[in-house]
C-alpha cells in the first residue's frame, strides 16, 4: 500500500498543493513552521478520520478559509482508492471512498492504514493515559471498521452523559436517563474492551523483543490491558464483558453524579506499559521511554502487515533528529520495504530517496 498523490486546499497553510510520491522512501524537509507537519497530519486525517494535532477539524482549515479539502490515491494490492475529506466552518464534514460517500467513520477510516511516529510520541511510555488511549485507538480504527464505529458511538454517548452529569445538579429531571446511558455505553464499551485486548496481546507479540534489540537485551517491556472497571476477563464474550460493565456503572452512580464525571467505562482504561516489571510512566528514563515508544510503533507496523500482507504508510514527523545515532540507524534500517514519509530541518544521506522542499506551504522537488 502506498499514496500515489495527495492534493490540498486551503489546508493549514497549503493553499493549494498536489504531490506525488515515491513508493518507497520521500523524505520532506524544510525549516520549521513551513507546512512538512501539516501535510502528515493531512495524510493522518485519510488513514484514520481525524489529525493528529488538531482538537476540531476547523482547526485544520486555513485562518483565511471557510472550507478545506484534502483528497489522496491509494494504491492498493488490488486497486487504486480515492479518498476526499471536504471540512467545511460550522457544518458537518463530508468523506468520501471512491466518489461515494461515507456515511459512517467506519466505512472511511482504514481505507489508507498509516502508522505515525511524532515527536510526542516519544513520551507515549510517561505521558498520560489519554496518550495510550489515542494510540489504541489511532490503531484500531484503521484495523478494525467496527471499531471505529464503536469509539463514535461511545464518544457520543459519554458527550451527552457527561452534559446530564453536569446539570444534573440543576435539573434533576435530567439524571432519570442515566440507566439507559450506562446500558447503552456498556454494550458499546463491551466491544471496545474486546478489540483493544486483543490489539494490546498483538502488540505483546513483538513489543518486548523489538525493546530487546534496541536495548541490546538489558531490559524487558512488558504490556498488559488496565480496565477502569470490574471486568475480569477482557476477552470473554461481549455479553459478559457488557454485564460486568453495566454493573460496575450502576455501582458507581451515586459517584458519579455527586462528581459529575463519568467515572468507569473505555475512557479512562490504559495500556499499561512496564520496563523490568516498573510502571514506565513513573520510572522510566528519558533514553528507555524513547526505546518503548519506538518498539510500539514499529510493533504495531508488524501487526497491520500481518493483517493485511501489506506495509502500511509509515509516517516520521521530525523524530529522527530526536535519536541518538545508533537508534535513528536501528530505525532506518528496519523499515525496510514500503512507503515512507520523513520530514526533517536538517539534511542528510538518504539514498534512494526522493526528496521534497517545504517553503511557506508550497513544495518543490
Amino acid at each position: 500500500m502506498f499514496i500515489r498523490n495527495i492534493s490540498l486546499i486551503n489546508w493549514r497553510n497549503y493553499a493549494e498543493c498536489s504531490v506525488d510520491f515515491d513508493s518507497g522512501l520521500n523524505v520532506i524537509r524544510g525549516e520549521n513552521a513551513q507546512g512538512k507537519t501539516n501535510l502528515l497530519e493531512a495524510v493522518h486525517y485519510l488513514a484514520v478520520g481525524r489529525g493528529f494535532r488538531a482538537g476540531r477539524d476547523g482547526d485544520l482549515i486555513a485562518d483565511s478559509a471557510d472550507s478545506a479539502l484534502a483528497a489522496a490515491t491509494v494504491a492498493t494490492v488490488d486497486r487504486d482508492i480515492e479518498l476526499r475529506a471536504e471540512l467545511r466552518r460550522g457544518a458537518r464534514r463530508r468523506l468520501f471512498v471512491g466518489g461515494s460517500t461515507a456515511k459512517t467513520a467506519g466505512e472511511f477510516a482504514g481505507r489508507l492504514r498509516a502508522v505515525l511516529f511524532a515527536p510526542g510520541d516519544l513520551e507515549l511510555v510517561s505521558g498520560a493515559p489519554a496518550d495510550r488511549r489515542k494510540f489504541l485507538d489511532d490503531a484500531l480504527c484503521q484495523l478494525r471498521p467496527r471499531y471505529a464505529e464503536a469509539l463514535a458511538q461511545y464518544t457520543r454517548l459519554h458527550r451527552h452523559k457527561t452534559r446530564i452529569l453536569r446539570d444534573g445538579e440543576d435539573d434533576p429531571s435530567l439524571l432519570g436517563a442515566l440507566d439507559a446511558f450506562n446500558e447503552r455505553m456498556a454494550r458499546v464499551g463491551a466491544v471496545m474492551i474486546g478489540y483493544r485486548a486483543r490489539f494490546i496481546r498483538g502488540l505483546s507479540a513483538h513489543a518486548p523483543a523489538l525493546h530487546a534489540d534496541m536495548s541490546g537485551g538489558r531490559e524487558t517491556l512488558g504490556l498488559r490491558y488496565q480496565t477502569s472497571s470490574r471486568v475480569t476477563d477482557p476477552f470473554a464474550s461481549e455479553n459478559d464483558v457488557a454485564e460486568e460493565l453495566y454493573a460496575h456503572l450502576c455501582e458507581r452512580k451515586q459517584a458519579e453524579i455527586a462528581s459529575g464525571m463519568s467515572l468507569v467505562g473505555p475512557h479512562r482504561d490504559e495500556l499499561a506499559i512496564e520496563i523490568d516489571g516498573k510502571s514506565g510512566q513513573t520510572h522510566a528514563s528519558q533514553g528507555q521511554t524513547r526505546t518503548a515508544a519506538l518498539a510500539l510503533k514499529l510493533a504495531e507496523r508488524q501487526l497491520f502487515l500481518e493483517d493485511s500482507g501489506e506495509n502500511p504508510v509509515l509516517l516520521l514527523d521530525d523524530v529522527l533528529s530526536e535519536l541518538d545515532d545508533a537508534r535513528r540507524r536501528w530505525v532506518l534500517g528496519f523499515t525496510g520495504s514500503g512507503q515512507v514519509l520523513i520530514t526533517l530541518c536538517d539534511g542528510g544521506e538518504f539514498g534512494e530517496a526522493r526528496v521534497f522542499t517545504v517553503r511557506s506551504g508550497q513544495i518543490d522537488n
